[in-house]
This record gives C-alpha cells, structure tokens and sequence, in this order.
C-alpha cells in the first residue's frame, strides 16, 4: 500500500486511473468527460492515457447514456457512468428505476449489471436550478441499488474502487462541496465501506449521525460542543444502502441520544428512514426522541439563500440541546 495526499477529485481520479489500469473491462463515459477532464476535472487524462474507446464523451442525453451502460454491463463490461450534476439525473431516472435496479431479478440472478452510477450531488457551491439537489431518497427507495456517499478523500478512493468491483449497480454520490477537501489517501482497495459505517468522533452525550456534505459540518458542531462543556459522538453513515444497521444502532445506544443530518429535505428523507430505524432498534435506549437536522421542504434555493437552507453548526447544536437534557 502507497500514500498521496489527495484532494477528493484526486482521490476519485486515481480510484478510476487505477480500475481501469488493472481491468480491461471498465470504461467510463459521459458528457465532456472525454478530452475535458469533467466539470469537475474527475476524469482529467484519462481519455489522453487509455484512449477514447475506454473513457468519451457522450451526446447529452442522461437516458442513452445509462440504456447504453446497461447493455454494456449485460454483455460483459463494467462502465462508470458520470451524471455531471444531481439533477441531470433525472431524465435517466427510467432507466435507473426499471432496468438498472431490477435487471438481477427480473432475469432470476443470471444477469448482473456491474456498473457505477458516478452523481456531483448535493449543494454548498452556489449552483444554479439544476446543479444542486440531494436525490439520494430517490434511489434509496429504489430495491436493487447500492447508494453510497463519501465524505472524506480516502473513503472516496477506496469507495470507488469498491463499487467498480460490485456485481451490482452502485449510484455514487459525490458531495461537490468536498471536491477540494484534502488528506492523506491510502491507494490499493483495502476497504470494506459498502455496508458499513464508522464512528468519525467518539463522545458520551449524544450522537450525530450524518453522511456526505453533512459529516464535516457535524464535525465541526462536535468541536464547538467541546468547547461548551457536551461530548458528542459523530457517525458517518458512508453506505445508504445497503445500511448498518449494527454500528449505527451501538452508536445510539452508547449515548441514548442522537441528532440525525441531512442536506435533503426531511420529508420522505433518508433521515426519516433512519431515525425510524434507530427507533425500532433503540427504543428502550433513548433518553430522548431523535431529532432531524435537514434541508427546508422546498425547492432548492437559488444560490444567494442556501445557507438559509442547508444544515449549519447552530441549527445542530440548536437540536442537541432540545434532547431533554437534566438540569439544563
């Protein structure tokens, strides 16, 4: 095993760079990820060292781009699709929900679709309608995919390389936000991060659970509890689904409180889903109902206004201190 110290789309850079180098059978395509390199520079030379019949543009239309990775998938390749922003997706959305997801079923497990749905998701980068949004309960909600979301550079190399090598389709989200975070980044596939979570920062009093661009901001809510006197404990939860259900759960029961965040709206959400979960699984454990930390049921703001929008520090601090706490 090797280290760099790598940006998060260095990280997903290298994760594909080194999948295609070691499998003839993964190819990545999409719109100007080709000589371009991406919107976000992810696939920066990797049409220059592999060539255009391995990584190429595509004509912009979501839909072809997954119907074609389907076929792809079913007769032997492993494709890396990129959306380019969240909510490019949905025109492909047919495909994902009716082909992509039930295709091992329908078929009675005799065909497979290895192939990585690679979506720029969620906001904190001033997009415009359309370039940011947090579709993850969409396919979360959809049986038949993998959804997962890194939130450090090391978890999105190792991640990628992870769901290239899945039988089964992955939708992978990518925080935009994070695209420039950086840290030291163990290269070679080593991890086990599909269905599993991990504990970012031990505490006592409470648990914060948070995936994707939430899990630095409930980091950094856990440094300013610190300081206020509260210990909090942060989980990253990495893999939507499939979910762990066991790391999550002894997170919570450790604490007997808990704070779940979120970037979508909370209605339907992901974070529904798991403080649901939690309930059922914890219930005897908690001191206090669990509280949501989440995204305005509206539309998506316009640039200016989501700070208003998105989680922030106070508004999880704000919740950590309605968890029914004694002689406060």
């Amino acid at each position: 095993m090797t280290h760099e110290k790598l940006t998060m789309a260095q990280a997903l850079n290298r994760a594909l760079r080194d999948a295609m180098t070691e499998d003839p059978s993964v190819v990545v395509f999409g719109e100007d990820v080709g000589p371009l390199g991406g919107v976000f520079r992810i696939t920066d030379g990797l049409t220059a060292d592999f060539g255009e019949d391995r990584c190429f543009d595509t004509p912009l239309a979501e839909s072809g781009i997954v119907g074609v990775a389907v076929g792809m998938a079913m007769n032997g390749m492993r494709p890396v699709v990129e959306m380019q922003f969240d909510a490019f997706a949905y025109p492909a959305f047919e495909q994902i929900v009716s082909h992509v997801a039930k295709m091992r079923n329908r078929t009675r497990g005799r065909v497979a679709l290895p192939m990585v749905i690679r979506i720029p998701y969620a906001g904190g980068i001033g997009g415009v309608e359309h370039h940011c949004d947090s579709s993850e309960a969409y396919y979360a909600h959809t049986p038949g995919l993998h959804v997962v979301t890194p939130s450090t550079p090391g978890d999105a190399y190792s991640m990628l390389r992870e769901a290239i090598a899945s039988p089964d389709p992955v939708v992978f989200l990518e925080p935009k936000k994070l695209y420039w975070s950086k840290e030291e980044v163990e290269l070679g596939r080593s991890s086990a991060a599909i269905g599993r979570a991990v504990i970012r920062r031990e505490g006592t009093d409470a648990t914060i659970i948070a995936y994707g661009p939430s899990v630095p901001v409930a980091l950094e809510a856990a440094e300013v509890a610190d300081r206020e006197g509260r210990s909090l404990q942060v989980v990253d939860v990495r893999s939507i689904v499939p979910f762990d259900d066991e790391t999550i759960c002894a997170a919570v029961r450790s604490t007997g409180r808990a704070v779940v965040v979120a970037e979508a709206a909370g209605f339907a959400s992901v974070a529904s889903e798991i403080v649901a979960r939690v309930t059922e699984r914890c219930f005897h454990s908690l001191a206090a109902p669990i509280r949501r930390v989440a995204g305005l049921d509206i539309p998506y703001p316009p640039p200016k206004l989501e700070h208003l929008y998105l989680p922030s520090v106070d508004r999880i601090l704000d919740a950590v201190d309605d968890l029914q706490w004694e002689n406060s």
